[in-house]
Formats: structure tokens, sequence, C-alpha cells
């Protein structure tokens, strides 16, 4: 039996080439800068341009999907990577100005739930 030539193990066709995830970011597990949980907000600050250098094809469509806000989790899923992936390629965006965040309200900064009564209350009396 004559093994498959080593091109097309690495290719499919309906895919194209395979790209390794570790092979995106450079090998990197964590963003150089921010914090992005699943639910912080992204968003450009700019139009996308062809003429970013050093910009993957990856960074490019998450500054497409960014141009109105969009959350860690549904870039993600758009991309179909893993999440990960996507926080480290943020961290570079971040890094170079592309993008700005907006992170969620921590639970200890929220209204009590007295404050919710307070307003259902209100609200029940107009």
């Amino acid at each position: 039996m004559v093994p498959d030539p080593p091109d097309a193990v690495w290719l499919d066709d309906d895919a194209g080439p395979v790209v390794r995830h570790y092979a995106m970011t450079l090998g990197r597990t964590r963003p150089t800068r921010g914090e992005f949980d699943l639910i912080t907000l992204i968003m450009a600050t700019r139009p996308v341009t062809s003429g970013d250098l050093g910009l993957q094809p990856e960074h490019d469509a998450i500054l497409r999907h960014s141009q109105s806000p969009v959350s860690v989790a549904e870039i993600a899923t758009r991309l179909d990577l893993p999440v990960g992936t996507v926080r480290v390629l943020l961290g570079d965006l971040l890094d170079r100005g592309f993008i700005r965040t907006r992170s969620p309200v921590p639970a200890t900064q929220m209204p009590t739930e007295r404050v919710f009564k307070a307003v259902l209350d209100g609200l029940r009396s107009l």
C-alpha cells in the first residue's frame, strides 16, 4: 500500500490548508495586554484597511466583525476559533490601538436587591 503524499494529509478539498491555532498566536497562550471575559464588548476604532502590516487574516476578520460592539464569545463563534486563540488575537489588536474594550460591570458594583424592589414599587405606583 502506498502512503498518501504529505500534502494530502494536511489538506482538505473543502477546508483548504490546515493552520494550527498556535501558529496563529505565535505559540502564545495569553494576550500580552487586556482581560477578555466572554461578555467583554469589543469595538474597532477604525475601518479595516488592507494596508495594515503585520495583521493576519484572523485579525482582519475580528476587525470586520467588530465595527459595531460585539462580545468575545460572539467573535469566537463567528470565526469558529477557540476563545483562548481569540483572546490572544484581541490582545494584539489592543496593543496596536485597533480596538477598544468594555468590560462587564462586576457583580459587587451592581445595585442591591433593595434598589430593584424600590424601582419596581415606584413603577407600580405610576
